[in-house]
């Protein structure tokens, strides 16, 4: 374009300036004979401007389309010193100099040809050397080099993620399960002999317990309780002193425990507690055919109405629930008449009693092998009191085999009172076997 637009005002200049020319001579001409061939010698002139300008025009032409194509389909920064100041490149001279000259690629040693007829015809031209520019650190050592485009680059590219298939799936939405059921239970034994001539006595005995805890609890996880657990514990034992009964129980216990509650606060919930206990077999003393108590002699059965703490402390280790409740109906039932007296009833199978009740029901986890099981039960009509505080010590043997502690203290003043103990009854017994829980 620049070489266009100077041809263009050059072009212009030089018609002016012949044309200033003409008219002088037109007018200073002495003659009509001289003014013709000046005339003629302007015109000659003119012709041949024409034509010089008409192939300048041309090489200026050529020279753009040749700076046109460069630009458009190639970036070689070999071409560099044809366009830059002139500048006397080494190259060159160690090709024609050099008596084994090294030649490199086409482009390159033509350049290097015409550098050097620049640097042969026209040496004034030349403003610097190679070496000044190395100087100032202007010359790039891949001057000489062709730029190409790095395909390695395609390698580099993230390939592109493979769409999974669109497969249909169903959405199936389930009610959760707030029911949770579990249970233990155990099978103990303990056996002891001695001779007939022992020196501190006592005779050789047989026992065995077995008893079986089930719990199916409902929560909701936001407001409503509903635990149910049922307690069944028999245990028998055989003597040989005993001439009446081949074996007698030692421990009878079947008892169910339901209970109700609404949230109040975080471990506080209202309360509604069904107790109901009894036993299996008949209960026995050596050597002595009177039935001290049976199954539904007594039946008990109470309804409490109250609060429920929620105990969780010592970092989950000790956990259960204290039931306060001081509105309670109890029910006692004695199908044995002979057993009246000792039940406290009067002259009837059933009686009724309003009053107030407690129940403490924890476990503490003491270590991983020892655990604690205690309750306590405290009844009372404002007549008569009743308490009862079990303690169970679990000590896990192996994962199947524990031993048993069991410290059963009690208080009944509705009962016939005893001349050495009163009111107060105590039980204690230890087992060795086999235990499971699921």
């Amino acid at each position: 374009m620049f070489f266009r637009i100077f041809a263009l005002k050059f072009d212009e200049m030089m018609k002016y300036r012949y044309l200033f020319l003409y008219v002088m001579a037109m007018l200073v001409a002495p003659s009509a004979s001289a003014q013709k061939s000046q005339r003629q010698q302007i015109l000659n002139e003119l012709k041949g401007y024409v034509d010089s300008i008409q192939v300048l025009r041309h090489q200026l032409d050529s020279i753009q389309q040749l700076n046109d194509s460069l630009r458009k389909e190639t970036v070689d920064g070999r071409y560099y010193r044809l366009f830059a100041p002139p500048t006397f490149y080494h190259s060159g001279a160690n090709k024609v100099l050099s008596l084994h000259p090294q030649t490199g690629d086409e482009v390159t040693d033509a350049i290097d040809e015409a550098m050097m007829g620049l640097y042969m015809r026209r040496p004034d031209l030349v403003q610097s050397t190679e070496s000044q520019l190395r100087k100032v650190g202007t010359v790039r050592e891949d001057v000489n080099q062709e730029v190409k485009q790095s395909v390695e680059l395609v390698e580099h590219v993230d390939p592109v993620p493979v769409e999974p298939e669109v497969v249909p799936t169903g959405i199936v939405v389930t009610k959760p399960n707030f029911w949770k059921f579990k249970g233990d239970g155990f099978l103990q034994f303990l056996q002891n002999y001695v001779t007939g001539n022992w020196y501190k006595g006592g005779e050789s005995n047989y026992s065995a317990v077995g008893a079986v805890t089930l719990e199916l609890n409902y929560n909701d996880k936001d407001k409503y309780l509903f635990e149910n657990k049922l307690e069944m514990k028999l245990g028998f034992q055989t003597s040989r002193s005993d001439t009446v009964h081949k074996f007698k129980t030692n421990n009878d216990l079947l008892r169910l425990t339901s209970k109700l509650g609404i949230q109040a606060s975080k471990k506080w919930y209202y309360s509604l507690q069904l107790l109901a206990y009894t036993q299996f077999a008949k209960g026995l003393k050596a050597n002595d055919e009177f039935v001290y108590s049976d199954i539904v002699s007594p039946l008990d059965v109470n309804v409490g109405l109250g609060m429920e703490y929620k105990v969780n402390a010592l970092k989950g280790r000790l956990t259960g629930t204290l039931n306060f409740l001081p509105l309670a109906y109890n029910l006692r039932y004695v199908g044995r008449t002979t057993l009246f007296e000792k039940n406290g009833m009067d002259g009837r199978h059933t009686k009724h009693e309003f009053g107030a009740q407690f129940t403490g029901d924890l476990q503490w986890k003491i270590i991983d092998q020892i655990t604690w099981k205690t309750r306590l039960y405290a009844y009372t009509s404002y007549k008569r009191a009743l308490i009862e505080w079990e303690n169970q010590i679990e000590f896990k043997v192996t994962k199947y085999i524990s031993a048993n502690l069991f410290l059963y203290p009690r208080f009944d003043d509705a009962a016939t009172r005893d001349e050495d103990n009163g009111y107060f009854q105590f039980m204690e017994y230890s087992s060795l076997g086999l235990s499971y829980s699921f």
